[in-house]
C-alpha cells in the first residue's frame, strides 16, 4: 500500500471552460461527466418505459405496432443496465472513491476518461440505430438463435453486439483502474480492515466486472461472427448449440445484478450511520458478506435456465446455489437494521430513500428466492412474475440507493444541500409510483400474462393490473421532474452545504466542498473506520471500531 503522506504536489489544476472538460482526467470532472451523460440516458430510458405502458394500458391497444414495441422494450432494457446504473454508479466511485480513501486520483487518469469516452460513444452508437430506422428489436438479453440473420435481419442486432462490445470496454477499463487505485492509493494507515464500505464494494463489483464481462464479449462476437461472416456458432442445423447463448449470456447476466446492486449496498452502509447516529453495526460481516456474493454471483447463472431442459441435477445445484447467495444478503440487511435499531434516526431525504431500498429490496429478494425454487420457476417462467421480481431489485434496490447517494454526496459534489421539502416529495412519489407500477406485475404473472407482448385480449384479468401499472409509471415520471426540479433550483440558489453538512466520519467530508483539483491540502493519515468523526468528537468512546 503506497503511503501519501505530504504536502499537495504541483501539476494538479486544471483549466476552466468547455474545453477542459473535455480534455480533463481528473476524477471529479470525469465521474460528473458519467453522472450526467448516464441521467440523460435515464431520461431516455423512462420515455421508452412511458411508452410501453401506455401501449399496455388497455388491451387491444394500437398505440405502437410490435416492430416499435420491440424496439422500445429492448432499448428500454439494454439503456437502463448498459447505459444508466451501471455508469451512473462508476460515476459516483470515480467522484467519491479516490476522496474517501484520501487520495489525489485514480491510479491511470488517462485510462479513466479513455472508459468515459467509449462508454459515450458505445451510447451514442447504440441510439443512432433508431435514425436508420433499425434500433435493436430482439430484448435486451438478445437470445440466438432468434437474433440470427434469419430471424432478425437487418442491422438492428449488429448494432446492440457493436455497442455491448464498446461498452464492455468502458466498463472492463473503468474496473482494473478501480482495483488498482483502492489495492495501491489508499491513505497512510488505511487498512483493508478500515475502508469505507462503498469502496469494498466498488472493489468486489470491479472484480466481478473483471471476470464476467469476457463472457458476455464472446457471446456478442460469437453473433457478429454468425450474422456477418456465415458461422454458426447458436445454430443446430450448421453444428452450433442454441443453447450456449443462454449459457454465455448468463455467465455474464448474473453477476451482472450484483455489478449493479453492490454499489447500492455499499451506499447504504454509508449513508445509515451517520443518519442514525451510531456507527455502523457489524462491519466486519458486512465487508465480508460483499466478497461473498462475489464469488457466489458466478455459480447461480443456469437458475435463468430451468426451462431449457437441463437435467435434474444440474437444476438443483443451482437452486442450491440461488439460496446460498441469500445468505450473505439477509447479512446486510439485518446488520443494517442492527444500525437503525435504537438508533437517533433523521428523516431527510438520503435517509428516506435507504429505508425505502430495505423495504423494496426484501421483496425483490423473497421473489428472487421463489423463481429459484424450480418447480414455481417453471409455473412463472416468461411471464411478467419475473419483471416484477427484477424490477424489485434493480429498480426498488439500486435506483432507491443511487437516489440515497446522490441526496447524501451532492452537497459534496455541488457544494449546495437539495431541499429537503422537494426531497421528500420526490421520495414518496418515487415509493408510490414504483408500488403502484410493479406490484401489480405479479399479479398479471400469476394470472398466466406472458412477458414481451405487445398487446393483449380483453377478458384475461390483465386489464385492470396493467391499468394500474400504468398509472403508477407516470408518477414515478413526475418524480423524475420533481428531482430535476429539485436539482437545478438547489444548485442556483440551494443552501450552502459546508464541507460536511451531515456530521459524517468518513475522509470525503474532511476536504471542501467541491473538493479542489488536489482533494487535499495534506493527504491525511488514517487509525480507525470513522477518522473525521474521531477528530472532531475525541470524547465518544471506541466502539469496537479501530483495527
Amino acid at each position: 500500500m503506497a503511503s501519501h503522506a505530504g504536502a499537495m504536489p504541483t501539476g494538479l489544476r486544471e483549466g476552466s471552460g468547455f474545453l477542459s472538460w473535455i480534455a480533463t482526467t481528473d476524477h471529479k470532472r470525469i465521474g460528473s461527466l458519467y453522472m450526467v451523460t448516464a441521467f440523460a440516458f435515464l431520461l431516455a430510458g423512462v420515455v421508452e418505459a412511458m411508452l410501453m405502458r401506455v401501449q399496455l394500458a388497455t388491451s387491444r391497444s394500437t398505440f405502437l405496432g410490435p416492430e416499435a414495441y420491440n424496439q422500445i422494450f429492448t432499448m428500454h432494457g439494454t439503456t437502463m443496465i448498459f447505459l444508466f446504473v451501471m455508469p451512473f454508479f462508476t460515476g459516483m466511485a470515480n467522484y467519491m472513491v479516490p476522496l474517501m480513501i484520501g487520495a489525489r486520483d485514480m491510479s491511470f487518469p488517462r485510462l479513466n476518461a479513455f472508459g468515459y469516452w467509449v462508454f459515450l460513444f458505445g451510447g451514442l452508437f447504440m441510439y443512432s440505430s433508431f435514425l436508420l430506422g433499425a434500433a435493436p428489436n430482439a430484448g435486451w438479453f438478445a437470445y440466438a438463435p432468434l437474433t440470427e440473420l434469419k430471424f432478425s435481419p437487418g442491422l438492428n442486432m449488429d448494432f446492440w453486439a457493436l455497442a455491448i462490445l464498446l461498452l464492455g470496454i468502458s466498463s472492463t477499463a473503468g474496473a482494473i483502474n478501480f482495483v488498482v487505485t483502492i489495492t495501491s492509493l489508499r491513505s497512510h494507515g488505511m487498512t483493508f480492515n478500515l475502508m469505507p464500505l462503498f469502496v469494498w464494494a466498488m472493489l468486489v463489483t470491479s472484480l466481478i466486472i473483471i471476470f464476467a464481462f469476457p463472457s458476455i464479449t464472446v457471446a456478442a462476437l460469437l453473433l457478429l461472427i454468425d450474422r456477418n461472416l456465415g458461422a454458426s456458432f447458436y445454430i443446430a442445423a450448421g453444428g452450433g448449440d442454441p443453447i450456449l447463448w443462454q449459457h454465455l449470456f448468463w455467465a455474464f447476466g448474473h453477476p451482472e445484478v450484483y455489478i449493479l446492486i453492490l454499489p447500492a449496498f455499499g451506499i447504504i452502509s454509508e449513508v445509515l450511520p451517520p443518519f442514525s447516529r451510531k456507527p455502523i453495526f457489524g462491519y466486519p460481516f458486512i465487508a465480508w458478506s460483499t466478497v461473498a456474493i462475489g464469488f457466489l454471483s458466478f455459480t447461480v447463472w443456469a437458475h435463468h435456465m430451468f426451462a431449457v431442459g437441463l437435467p435434474v441435477v444440474v437444476q438443483a445445484f443451482f437452486a442450491a446455489t440461488s439460496f446460498a447467495i441469500a445468505v450473505p444478503t439477509g447479512v446486510k440487511i439485518f446488520n443494517w437494521l442492527g444500525t437503525i435499531w435504537r438508533g437517533n434516526l433523521i428523516l431527510k431525504p438520503p435517509m428516506l430513500f435507504a429505508l425505502g431500498f430495505i423495504g423494496q429490496f426484501v421483496v425483490g429478494g423473497i421473489t428472487g428466492v421463489f423463481v429459484a425454487t424450480v418447480p414455481f420457476d417453471w409455473q412463472v417462467t416468461d411471464s411478467y412474475f419475473v419483471p416484477a421480481h427484477f424490477h424489485y431489485v434493480l429498480f426498488g434496490g439500486a435506483l432507491f440507493g443511487l437516489f440515497a447517494g446522490l441526496y447524501y454526496w451532492m452537497p459534496k459534489f455541488t457544494g449546495r444541500l437539495l431541499k429537503d421539502g422537494l426531497g421528500t416529495l420526490h421520495f414518496w412519489l418515487t415509493f408510490i409510483g414504483f408500488n403502484l407500477t410493479f406490484f401489480p406485475m405479479h399479479i398479471m404473472g400469476l394470472l398466466g400474462m406472458p412477458r414481451r407482448v405487445y398487446t393483449y385480449a380483453p377478458g384475461l384479468g390483465w386489464d385492470t393490473p396493467n391499468f394500474i401499472s400504468t398509472i403508477g409509471g407516470f408518477i414515478i415520471a413526475l418524480s423524475v421532474i420533481v428531482f430535476l426540479w429539485n436539482f437545478f433550483a438547489s444548485v442556483r440558489n440551494g443552501q450552502v452545504a459546508g464541507d460536511d453538512p451531515w456530521d459524517a466520519w468518513t475522509l470525503e467530508w474532511s476536504t471542501s466542498s467541491p473538493p479542489p483539483p488536489h482533494n487535499f491540502e495534506r493527504l491525511p493519515e488514517v487509525r480507525s473506520r470513522r477518522p473525521l468523526w474521531d477528530q472532531k468528537h475525541p470524547e465518544t468512546p471506541d466502539w469496537g471500531h479501530r483495527h
